[in-house]
């Protein structure tokens, strides 16, 4: 929509927020990106998310939208001159919503403790996160996206984790691919559009950005 005042509240490293670069990506939004440091929290973040106060946080002609999923969705509601990223038809809907939230609640917490464990507590969530990807790649079957035919909801919310599989991979000394092949062909044929691509941070920086933060906990 032409005159919208758009800006993104965001860390770099967070995979929410980078669900939210696709998505506007995706629609061909332009906005300004303001970065944020998370140990000491900017009055505008304050202001603009009082409830969770984290990122990231839309900022669409003044007013704020926050949570990823949801910011998302608004995106795909107000710039509908573009590809719908969810399905019109109302089950499908509520299935791309409900592996959208799966996404949230498994594949983030076990691969968050993938590389902020050791010993056993890692073990357990290496098998906790390749069992929920198993489930993912169920969903996706032979379906290029999840969307289907083009890029959808679904594949929006997952592959912010896609570039954070190497650090998972290489502390945890385990291989996603072995065991859910379809699912990363499927993020590598999302990775050749430009809107994810550049949408997404390296994955050897997320990996150095895991190891210091490792250090930190003591973990190294």
């Amino acid at each position: 929509m032409a005159g919208d005042q758009v800006t993104l509240l965001d860390f770099w490293s967070s995979p929410f927020g980078m669900r939210v670069r696709i998505a506007l990506a995706e629609k061909g939004v332009k906005y300004e990106y303001c970065e944020q440091d998370l140990r000491n929290k900017s009055d505008l973040l304050l202001q603009m998310n009082p409830v969770h106060k984290k990122i990231p946080v839309l900022v669409h002609d003044g007013k704020p939208v926050c949570e990823s999923l949801i910011i998302v969705q608004y995106i795909d509601e107000v710039w509908k001159d573009k590809a719908p990223l969810l399905p019109s038809d109302p089950h499908k809907r509520a299935q791309s919503r409900f592996w959208a939230d799966f996404v949230d609640k498994k594949i983030y917490d076990f691969g968050r403790k993938i590389w902020t464990t050791n010993g056993e507590d890692q073990e357990a969530a290496k098998k906790d996160f390749i069992d929920s990807l198993k489930l993912l790649e169920g969903e996706l079957g032979d379906k290029p996206y999840f969307g289907g035919e083009t890029l959808g909801y679904v594949d929006v919310a997952l592959l912010p984790f896609y570039c954070w599989f190497y650090a998972y991979e290489t502390i945890g000394n385990f291989n996603i691919e072995a065991d859910c092949p379809k699912l990363i062909a499927c993020c590598k044929r999302c990775l050749q559009k430009e809107s994810v691509s550049k949408s997404l941070k390296d994955p050897q920086i997320l990996y150095d950005f895991a190891v210091m933060v490792r250090k930190k906990l003591g973990l190294e």
